[in-house]
């Protein structure tokens, strides 16, 4: 198996490095505009094989695409990072043009790739992706929902004092600060509700950090976060190469389900081997519905804006 990550950045590097560290493929390419950046990041990861105990071939390339060919998976980072105050939609006119290049590139070497997406604002850009490719919507898959969900389960276990591994909890909807939608009528503790074990005023404190989990980060450390953001595509990545069918929160592109169409935003989706396979029904009350249609409003006008850039 091969996978390429494009954007050796922060999120980028370290995505690569937990790929590698499980060995999900025997090939890993990391390609970036920097010139020999790549080639040193390649470098440094592959001096930690026989510290870390992992066989993956980690090579770099400097914006040769020919290097990419016949990869399974292509992980999408590149793009303009956040900094403090910078909401994601203020990235839309710069990223828009780079994810677009990227991914008309990449299928002139790998025609059939499956796209994991992580550039900013994210859900715009696996719409972009899957407008300006044509490929299978099943193919293209944003990853802001895996970790957002991830963030969730964090702030649920420091209230909660338990492990975040014991959490079910989700996020669904846009990917953005405003958008997003931690549902915690479903969050549950080994299948007991946290709801029975949280007061609702918690529980609200735990949706609203959650939701402002990355601006957070952004503001302590004067940057995107890339710890999480890296292992959530690393995770996904997994997902697919080892056809795991696991249940994760993805931004995908809708077709009438959850009542919204022409449109990428997060829904619980079953992944595999051939991207995302299937998406699941949580059933929302009516409050979750609206708050949903009120997501889909906000990221449908991050979309119109793609006519005036690109």
């Amino acid at each position: 198996m091969k996978v390429t990550v494009v954007g050796a950045g922060a999120v980028g590097a370290t995505c690569a490095d937990n790929i590698a560290r499980k060995e999900l493929c025997t090939e890993l390419v990391m390609l970036d505009i920097r010139d020999g950046f790549t080639d040193g990041k390649a470098m440094d990861m592959m001096q930690t094989a026989h510290l870390l105990g992992f066989d993956t071939k980690i090579t770099g390339s400097t914006n040769d695409y020919s290097k990419t060919a016949n990869s399974d998976v292509v992980v999408v980072t590149s793009g303009l990072p956040r900094k403090p105050g910078m909401t994601r939609e203020e990235l839309i006119g710069t990223n828009a043009g780079i994810v677009k290049g990227v991914a008309e590139n990449i299928l002139k070497y790998s025609p059939n790739a499956i796209f994991i997406i992580i550039s900013n604002p994210m859900d715009t850009m696996t719409y972009l992706t899957l407008k300006s490719t044509g490929i299978p919507k099943n193919r293209i898959i944003g990853m802001g929902g895996a970790l957002d969900s991830s963030r969730f389960k964090y702030y649920l276990s420091q209230a909660l004092n338990c492990s975040a591994s014991d959490l079910n909890a989700a996020v669904i909807g846009g990917h953005g600060d405003t958008t997003m939608i931690p549902l915690t009528r479903l969050a549950n503790l080994n299948g007991v509700p946290v709801t029975s074990l949280l007061d609702k005023e918690t529980l609200d404190k735990v949706a609203a950090d959650t939701m402002v989990g990355g601006a957070t980060l952004t503001k302590l450390i004067g940057t995107s976060a890339w710890y999480a953001p890296g292992a959530a595509g690393a995770s996904l990545v997994e997902a697919v190469l080892r056809d795991e069918k696991k249940v994760v929160t993805c931004s995908v592109a809708l077709e009438g389900e959850y009542g919204q169409s022409d449109i990428c935003m997060g829904v619980p989706v079953v992944i595999g081997k051939n991207g995302w396979e299937k998406i699941l029904d949580y059933q929302l009350n009516e409050e979750e519905q609206a708050a949903f249609n009120k997501s889909a409003d906000a990221v449908r006008a991050m979309n119109d804006v793609l006519k005036t850039v690109i």
